[in-house]
């Protein structure tokens, strides 16, 4: 692949994973609990990255293909996003030593529930079977599945970066401003609530 499809790929992409969606809020309410974001980034990173496999290996397009299938993850992906989404606005983010404390021993409870937000994302699956096509180019001498996965591992750096950003600089700015940071979780609650009711709505109707 030449550098210019590769610069492309990434202007397109970078402006995708900067809208704000759940893979934000998410970011935002662990830099809020935690002492680092590092876990939950990972556990968003690790959804999208089960993703760039089944991509690579051609899978994913047995899901897109299957109405049945899309459908059911679809609904799983909603439900989880609204559970989350109301339990944020129950427990609004207390920036507090035993606030962090409590969260940084959950690691691993903050690195599944990542991966399930980002995993369940059926627009995340969709991602790799409308953008990536357009810029792969089976002519150039590589396989299509290494071109994939040149593209993903793009789209997981950009992913990475731009979630830890965004996670340190709510810490960061907020960590001193509870009031700020009550706000913002209850914002982020409802982004989630917004974004899994669109997609059970989008989904049921085009049942």
């Amino acid at each position: 692949m030449d550098t210019t499809t590769l610069a492309a790929f990434l202007a397109v992409d970078l402006l995708l994973v900067f809208t704000p969606g759940a893979d934000w809020a998410y970011a935002i309410g662990a830099g809020l609990r935690g002492r680092s974001v590092v876990p939950a980034v990972a556990g968003l990173i690790a959804g999208h990255a089960a993703y760039a496999l089944l991509a690579v290996a051609g899978l994913a397009v047995l899901v897109a293909n299957s109405p049945n299938l899309l459908t059911a993850l679809t609904l799983a992906g909603s439900c989880y996003l609204l559970w989350l989404g109301c339990t944020m606005l129950r427990r609004p983010a207390e920036v507090t030593a035993a606030d962090g404390e409590t969260a940084g021993s959950s690691r691993t409870r903050v690195m599944l529930k990542g991966a399930g937000i980002s995993g369940l994302n059926p627009k995340a699956l969709l991602l790799y079977f409308s953008l990536f096509p357009q810029f792969l180019d089976p002519e150039t001498g590589w396989p299509v599945a290494a071109q994939t996965g040149l593209l993903s591992t793009f789209h997981l750096i950009a992913c990475a970066v731009v979630y830890l950003g965004v996670g340190v600089l709510a810490r960061t700015v907020l960590s001193t401003r509870p009031a700020a940071a009550r706000a913002v979780t209850r914002a982020s609650g409802v982004l989630m609530i917004g974004i899994g009711a669109l997609l059970l709505v989008e989904r049921l109707l085009l049942a």
